[in-house]
């Protein structure tokens, strides 16, 4: 395996990375995050329309910002009902600033009177690794589900309390945490990036 001896979360998300070094557990690597690193650690926007461009970019920032590879993802919630939105702006879905309670009740307003069989939906992840020397590598995960209209679960984040996994009958929310890694969009791409890492000369 040929992984970097560090590598730094682009994120200053906790229960991203949380979820990110769980995932990532068994990566011969140690880990820098903005809490642990005494230098400035920039703050990344997501202006792009793709998830790859805006992980790109965060990874990007924070390799030269702090000199060693970076790993970053985005990810959102793909709903068929509103022709695969919000997508890439799924944080951002309520507005510039909103937070994952806003978010997810605007999301449960936009679906009110859609019926269960058409709340299909995904989530989708890319993960990204940069080199400060400029090498790039990436992958992409998904997860099928349908949406609830009540929320359910106290666990996970973003829209994981009225999400539920194809062939379960729990929320995201209420999955125990290994559970939700081993299926989840960002479980997937982080285990597939790490396999490209690991062949990485």
């Amino acid at each position: 395996m040929s992984f970097p001896p560090r590598i730094a979360i682009a994120s200053r998300n906790p229960g991203k990375i949380r979820e990110i070094r769980a995932i990532c557990s068994d990566w011969p690597v140690g880990w820098v995050t903005a809490q642990d690193h005494p230098g400035p650690w920039p703050d990344v926007d997501e202006p792009h329309d793709t998830y790859l461009e805006n992980a790109l970019l965060k990874a990007r920032a924070v390799a030269e910002a702090v000199g060693v590879p970076a790993v970053a993802d985005d990810s959102g919630i793909e709903v068929d009902a509103l022709g695969g939105g919000p997508g890439p702006r799924s944080a951002r879905y309520a507005g510039e600033g909103a937070t994952d309670e806003q978010n997810l009740a605007t999301l449960i307003r936009a679906l009110a009177g859609v019926p269960a069989p058409g709340r299909t939906a995904r989530y989708r992840c890319v993960a990204a690794a940069a080199h400060p020397d400029g090498r790039e590598v990436w992958a992409e995960g998904h997860c099928e589900g349908i949406l609830i209209s009540k929320p359910r679960g106290i666990d996970g984040f973003g829209y994981d309390p009225i999400f539920v996994p194809a062939g379960w009958d729990r929320t995201m929310a209420e999955l125990l945490p290994e559970e939700k890694n081993r299926i989840s969009h960002r479980g997937r791409a982080f285990r597939a990036l790490g396999e490209l890492l690991a062949r990485e000369p």
